[in-house]
């Protein structure tokens, strides 16, 4: 699941809501008569389910058309911001929680009623709120699972990860299953945040930013723990030296059957069925609970409205229709949609794949985390990945280094 938005973007960003300025909208509904709105996305898979999702609201909404416009990641958001900055936004977009309150605070997107997010998860609408209004409807959830090779398991006799494992059972199957002779790692430990240390430093106690978005949690003793657990499975010799990632994809090296565990998204199941080398050979479990609890990040996409549409009231309608439970059940049902958020519509995309998702998703659910984000997220994640990459490359401690980072990331959230 695509989330960042880098640093230039954010700047050019800043000059729209500069242009553009904040505030409520001036459009207006059509009074009568047929009207046109523009939905933007930006994933070409999706286009039968979002295809079928319009057809579907349409049918219901003789009087609103639907226009679908697919815009590839890389030029979405400069489209976007080039599109806001003329006041001409599409009516209804997809949206990430990554730049949300950026977008929200700039007067670009506009607040929405609460109502159709009635029945979904706290951990995935919360990522939506910004001043206590919610400016998204989630319509789709993405989860980290611990992945694992079932035919290296079995070879070594190690006994398959399940919903109980500990970060001490991690540990202990990744000495077993590690043989240097073949080189066989037992885990994967690439600097991963999303599905890789932001879960396990909440799962040590930690946090990475306060509530009210204005401090950093990367220096806490449970934040520094969170982050040990990676860079101690690389000291020990049974995860790869960091620089193993700078050459080859993580997923593209779990692939390859050397591997015999790793932190990744659920989404990369589709990848995984599709090779018809590792299909058989792999599963997928609930990642295991941390020394003081269970944390998951569970993230959610949704859609946004422009506060300066023409047709407010007709994208408002149909951003709410894309998280009912009939446009759910059509998501989850046509094939390349993400999963659906809302329970009982999810049976169908879980049972196009022979992985143990389901278990992971239900078991994930009562310790799911909103994905950490401020204003200007990327500004800090951007300190992250530099400094973090020291810890990772083993040339300085991982505490200094959060120190380090925490003081970086103070001084960015101060000037939001």
């Amino acid at each position: 699941m695509r989330l960042r938005l880098p640093v230039a973007g954010l700047v050019g960003l800043s000059l729209a809501v500069a242009a553009c300025g904040g505030g409520a909208s001036t459009g207006s509904s059509s009074g009568s008569g047929e009207v046109t709105i523009t939905f933007a996305i930006w994933e070409k898979n999706d286009q039968a389910g979002s295809t079928n999702l319009i057809n579907a609201f349409q049918k219901a909404n003789p009087g609103i058309k639907v226009k679908l416009e697919i815009t590839p990641w890389d030029q979405f958001w400069t489209k976007l911001q080039t599109a806001a900055t003329g006041g001409a936004a599409p009516d209804v977009f997809w949206m990430n929680s990554l730049n949300m309150k950026l977008y929200a605070k700039g007067g670009i997107i506009k607040p929405l009623d609460e109502k159709p997010v009635e029945g979904l998860p706290a951990s995935v609408v919360d990522s939506y709120r910004y001043e206590g209004k919610l400016y998204g409807v989630p319509f789709s959830v993405g989860f980290p699972v611990l992945w694992y090779n079932k035919k290296l398991f079995d070879a070594a006799g190690v006994a398959h990860p399940n919903a109980d494992w500990t970060w001490d059972d991690v540990k202990a199957a990744a000495k077993k299953l590690t043989k240097p002779e073949d080189r066989q790692y037992g885990i994967m430990a690439p600097m991963w945040d999303q599905v890789g240390f932001y879960n396990t430093i909440y799962q040590a106690g930690g946090h990475v930013i306060s509530e009210d978005g204005k401090k950093s949690g990367f220096a806490e003793p449970g934040s520094i723990q969170g982050l040990e657990f990676w860079t101690g499975l690389i000291r020990d010799k049974v995860a790869p030296p960091a620089e193993v990632y700078a050459d080859t994809d993580g997923i593209q090296l779990f692939q390859s059957g050397k591997y015999a565990m790793q932190y990744g998204g659920m989404w990369f199941a589709p990848i995984y069925a599709g090779n018809t080398d590792i299909k058989d050979a792999v599963d997928a479990a609930p990642l295991p609970k941390g020394p003081a609890k269970g944390g998951v990040i569970m993230l959610g996409m949704s859609t946004a409205v422009s506060a300066k549409g023409r047709h407010q009231a007709e994208a408002e309608k149909f951003s709410a229709f894309l998280a009912s439970p009939e446009a759910q059940q059509i998501m989850s049902s046509t094939p390349g949609s993400s999963l659906s958020l809302r329970e009982g519509t999810q049976d169908a995309w879980f049972k196009n794949y022979p992985y143990r998702l389901k278990e992971a998703y239900d078991a994930s659910i009562p310790h799911g985390v909103p994905y950490p984000v401020s204003v200007n997220t990327a500004k800090w994640q951007d300190a992250q990945k530099t400094l973090l990459t020291e810890a990772w490359a083993g040339k300085r401690p991982v505490a200094e280094v959060a120190r380090d980072l925490a003081a970086q990331m103070d001084e960015i959230l101060a000037k939001e």
